[in-house]
């Protein structure tokens, strides 16, 4: 069964991203359509998948991380949208964010 996950790396501190707050959102008709919002626990990852089984479809979707409100404090970033295109509802998608106040990389992770 498909799923997508996310987990946050602080490169900064050199610490799984507890406590950051991230928004899900679909591509419907040239709109973007928010599905939820979540928080990293303290391991850097959200509790469960942010989506699966029927919820879980072939479409564009944005992750939003609040780099900004994360930090606390005056850096580069505030939001970091991340836009990935799924193509196979039965894959796993795991998409992670490693990240300090003025930088960060992503990548498809398994």
């Amino acid at each position: 069964m498909g799923r997508l996950t996310t987990h946050v790396l602080d490169t900064a501190n050199g610490r799984p991203g507890a406590g950051m707050d991230i928004e899900l959102a679909v591509l419907e008709g040239g709109q973007w359509k928010q599905l939820k919002t979540v928080r990293t626990n303290a391991d850097g990852r959200t509790d469960g998948p942010l989506l699966e089984g029927d919820s879980f479809r072939a479409a564009t979707y944005q992750l939003v991380f609040h780099v900004g409100k994360y930090f606390q404090s005056p850096g580069f970033l505030d939001s970091v949208p991340v836009r990935f295109v799924i193509h196979d509802p039965a894959a796993h998608y795991h998409v992670p964010l490693l990240c300090s106040p003025w930088s960060y990389t992503t990548y498809r992770g398994s």
